[in-house]
């Protein structure tokens, strides 16, 4: 068992709402922030220093632009084992983009693997 008594190996399906993330922020500066803020949400909810982002959620992000990040981006988090023997942690958080139609009513979800 990791700290905090979590199950090792573990994934959920998270909303993040972005825009709340990014206000306030200068123009050339949000989509960077978006990444960035996607990173701390997830090293929270996981328990991980270890994040590391897909290509197709950072696509989804800096779709838009660097000014316009999107409002809300529905992520899927996976805790798995670190393979490198020399890592400094045993485990580390995959964030993989999961597309949907409509944020209406969604839950987090712990996803079978």
């Amino acid at each position: 068992m990791a700290k905090g008594n979590k199950p090792d190996l573990v994934t959920r399906d998270y909303t993040i709402h972005l825009s709340k993330r990014t206000h306030k922020i200068q123009f050339k500066k949000r989509a960077p922030r978006a990444i960035k803020e996607i990173r701390k949400f997830a090293e929270k909810a996981m328990g991980t220093k270890d994040v590391r982002i897909d290509s197709e959620l950072n696509k989804f992000v800096w779709s838009t632009g660097v000014r316009n990040p999107p409002v809300r981006v529905r992520v899927r988090l996976t805790r798995k084992r670190n393979e490198d023997e020399e890592a400094d942690e045993q485990l580390y958080t995959y964030c993989q983009l999961v597309q949907v139609t409509s944020f209406k009513g969604l839950q987090t979800e712990t996803v079978d693997a």
